[in-house]
């Protein structure tokens, strides 16, 4: 028996290479799972060092220290209390709440400061 059309070529269907456009969002794809999926293996498993930025110098003595968190806590409180000035009468209480909260970490810090001998 003959067949009016020849077989079509043999071909993977799901093949990403029959076009460039099509090898380009399959790279792309492959980028995305890679990301995702397969972190570098430097991450993994290694413990990451925290940002200097935010860290304590440990040269700093604990009587430093509590003293400098005890300016931050009060200023912290005053910007509070200056900006509760302004708000409406419901905001008002919630940023008020959390100046007295504020203020009672600036209390335990001063608390910790008189406790601490001075070297």
């Amino acid at each position: 028996m003959i067949k009016p059309t020849p077989n079509p070529p043999v071909t993977d269907p799901a093949s990403p290479y029959e076009s460039p456009e099509s090898r380009k969002l399959n790279e792309a794809a492959e980028r995305a799972l890679d990301h995702y999926l397969n972190p570098p293996p430097n991450i993994m498993g290694t413990r990451q060092e925290p940002e200097p930025m935010y860290l304590a110098n440990p040269v700093y003595d604990t009587e430093s220290l509590l003293a400098n968190a005890s300016e931050s806590l009060g200023s912290a409180s005053a910007m509070l209390n200056n900006f509760a000035a302004v708000l409406e009468p419901m905001h008002r209480k919630t940023a008020i709440g959390i100046a007295q909260l504020v203020m009672l970490g600036e209390v335990a810090v001063n608390q910790a400061l008189d406790n601490v001998e001075p070297k």
